[in-house]
């Protein structure tokens, strides 16, 4: 038996680096760059700040089953990102019911996340989804979704590690998938990271301040946000419109 290589990635932000640099083709005054919250928003803000890109977060919750929580039938975000892997023998009204539940959550999740400042408007632009890693794929699928329905021109799936067949079929839920490592073995996110803690909200709200700051000073040479046109900073301060 072949042994295991061991972990492919120190961390989050190790693997958002090398995420970035197979993302530099999407670079451009449209991108916006999504983290799935929580753990994938550490990787998209290393993957935003090589980029020079705006930062977000996708509040997406798992759908629990109703008799097995642990077991997800599939992933929602507020304002547009369903999806459902089976119905796995519940009726109609329990997958509604457990949809339901999943929505309170992701909706008071993303109240929490954006307290301080609006979503990103995607109108028109690149949405890059990102996340620490792919098992089953619907978290990513609804993101996806998601994005689409409120109005990317374009997605793109980004992800530093996804089981091989799942990345597979991401391929047909965004305009492209990028990712670092897809082996045909796969049993958790966790095991191809050294360290991989869990982050809390405050963690991700920092992150997303830090990228605010960040793109509020200018470089040298550079024409303040303010001044460009088409991107999507300039809309930053413009809530999403709801479906």
């Amino acid at each position: 038996m072949t042994a295991s290589p061991g972990p492919r990635f120190a961390d989050r932000r190790e693997a958002g680096r090398e995420l970035a640099a197979a993302l530099e083709r999407e670079r451009g005054p449209r991108l916006v760059v999504l983290g799935l919250a929580r753990g994938g928003v550490e990787v998209a803000a290393e993957v935003a700040r090589a980029l020079d890109a705006p930062l977000d977060v996708v509040a997406v919750r798992k759908v629990g089953h109703p008799r097995q929580p642990e077991y997800g039938i599939g992933a929602v975000v507020p304002g547009g990102g369903v999806y459902v892997r089976g119905a796995d023998g519940l009726t109609e009204e329990e997958v509604a019911a457990a949809l339901a539940e999943a929505e309170a959550k992701a909706a008071r999740l993303d109240a929490r996340l954006h307290a301080d400042h609006p979503p990103l408007d995607l109108r028109g632009a690149t949405a890059a989804v990102v996340d620490d890693g792919v098992a089953t794929g619907a978290t990513m699928i609804a993101a996806l979704r998601w994005a689409r329905a409120t109005g990317a021109a374009r997605t793109v799936a980004a992800i530093p590690v996804g089981a091989a067949a799942v990345v597979g079929r991401l391929r047909a839920q965004a305009d492209a998938v990028v990712c670092l490592h897809a082996p045909r073995r796969f049993l958790a996110v966790g095991e191809h990271y050294a360290r991989f803690g869990q982050l809390d909200d405050e963690t991700v709200v920092a992150l997303l301040d830090e990228n605010r700051r960040a793109r509020s000073v200018p470089a040298a040479g550079s024409v303040p946000a303010a001044g460009r046109t088409g991107g999507a900073e300039g809309r930053a301060a413009t809530p999403r419109a709801s479906p």
